[in-house]
């Protein structure tokens, strides 16, 4: 923790180079450069405390204002701000809108929301209409409306717009897309990722049982429960994919060259939550008689307009280990995540038979990682918050494009409304909009590798 400390104060990590090359948009532009970025954080929660511990640690930062409605988690922020030796920020919450107060700071360069989902769209387009350099947690938006919402603000502002999706910054995925740029995989055919995480006890926790067994959600439940599990209750969709299809998109150049062309999805039974309730709180308490319309293992196959197939799937309701199911496939090899293996042809050790993956990763093992990866030790995520957060502060210091931008949330998010209509007649396939008016053809790929220096 020190070592990363001391390192962002001597040098702030170089701006420009560990951004993985941000390029301007076609819309508007500002070239001024900040030495330090004052931030704002809206939503301190697990996920926005986590934000600002790595803002902490930064001497290019200036942390000048958080807003949360539960005075609990403002309390817990602000003690990180005396155990960090840092001036206390200015503290907003006494209700759902105070948020646009702070907003009306000037002292506010950045924001980053981490909010529950609803509130995430609505937030960042009053960031942005606000002149804030902003960063959205994911999912960024829940409806059609809202994806556009986002990119149509982003236009008429000129205003900044990056999704933190973290995964994008993994050390395994960025040496596979060192890999992929080096076309080890020959012509890309086929991937797969998801979003496969027993969340049950996440989604039901009245704060009282023990950890992991509770059966409240909403009013009753805390934290992510308070407002997550509602989505399952009422929507049978991929309500979370960007952890799954982030990478895979930076990976086939999605907008850059590359978009997704249509979507088709199928939903399993749902049971995995009642079980639960049933289990931890008896067939007579009053959640087990509720109908959660989600299904619990949800499937859905996008194909691209250069002919790939993404199969992304969402499983967060049923006993299983974690993992994001990533595979890469090409005309000349494949990687899979899960049994951490990898078949190269002609390369391989023996013809048709999977090689261990791991001196693969370390051979591949992309320049950020090589340079950085001690001091993202302890970030978080195994240090790809590290990663994430630096992009966006780097990125904002020079009020230009980020690696992942408006188009890039709108994209990724847009398989929550898509995959609905989908599994609600049938799986019939359901065209993705062109968010970038037709620019995917022109606009230019970033080079993740070059530019990360």
């Amino acid at each position: 923790m020190n070592t990363r400390r001391e390192f962002v104060k001597k040098t702030a990590l170089v701006s420009a180079g560990i951004t993985l090359a941000p390029q301007l948009s076609w819309g508007q532009s500002f070239t001024t450069t900040k030495d330090r970025l004052k931030v704002g954080l809206i939503g301190v929660g697990l996920r926005g405390t986590n934000h600002l511990q790595n803002l902490l640690f930064r001497d290019d930062c200036d942390v000048t204002a958080i807003c949360d409605i539960d005075t609990r988690r403002n309390e817990i922020a602000l003690d990180m701000f005396s155990k960090a030796g840092k001036s206390k920020p200015m503290v907003f919450g006494a209700d759902e809108y105070d948020y646009k107060n702070l907003l009306a700071l000037k002292n506010v360069d950045a924001v980053i929301i981490s909010t529950p989902w609803l509130w995430h769209t609505r937030m960042a387009k009053d960031s942005m209409k606000a002149g804030k350099y902003t960063g959205l947690e994911v999912s960024a938006a829940n409806t059609m409306e809202e994806c556009w919402d986002l990119v149509n603000v982003h236009e008429e502002t000129g205003s900044h717009l990056m999704i933190l999706e973290n995964v994008c910054y993994r050390r395994d995925i960025l040496a596979v897309l060192n890999m992929v740029k080096q076309d080890m995989f020959g012509e890309l055919l086929h991937f797969r990722c998801g979003y496969q995480h027993d969340l049950r006890f996440v989604k039901l926790n009245d704060g009282k049982s023990a950890y992991g067994l509770g059966v409240e959600f909403g009013e009753k439940g805390i934290s992510e429960s308070a407002w997550r599990t509602q989505h399952s209750l009422l929507r049978n969709a991929d309500v979370y994919p960007t952890h799954g299809v982030g990478p895979i998109a930076v990976m086939c150049d999605i907008n850059r060259g590359n978009r997704f062309v249509s979507i088709t999805s199928m939903a399993s039974k749902g049971v995995g939550l009642h079980n639960y309730i049933v289990k931890h709180g008896g067939e007579d308490h009053p959640n087990a008689k509720l109908k959660f319309k989600q299904g619990d293992i949800i499937t859905s196959m996008i194909e691209t307009s250069n002919g790939e197939t993404i199969i992304v799937t969402h499983d967060c309701n049923s006993p299983r280990p974690y993992s994001l199911g990533f595979r890469v496939q090409g005309s000349e090899g494949i990687w899979e995540v899960d049994g951490n293996r990898i078949y190269i042809e002609g390369k391989a050790s023996n013809p048709h038979q999977w090689d261990e993956a791991t001196s693969w990763l370390k051979e591949y093992d992309h320049p950020l990682w090589k340079k950085y990866g001690e001091l993202a030790s302890g970030s978080g995520h195994g240090g790809m918050d590290f990663f994430v957060i630096q992009a966006f502060v780097e990125s904002a210091k020079q009020n230009i494009a980020p690696p992942l931008d408006a188009y890039d949330a709108a994209a990724w998010s847009a398989i929550t409304p898509l995959s609905e209509v989908s599994i609600e007649n049938n799986g019939e396939p359901q065209d993705f909009p062109d968010f970038t008016r037709g620019n995917w053809v022109k606009r230019k790929p970033y080079n993740w590798m070059r530019d990360a220096y």
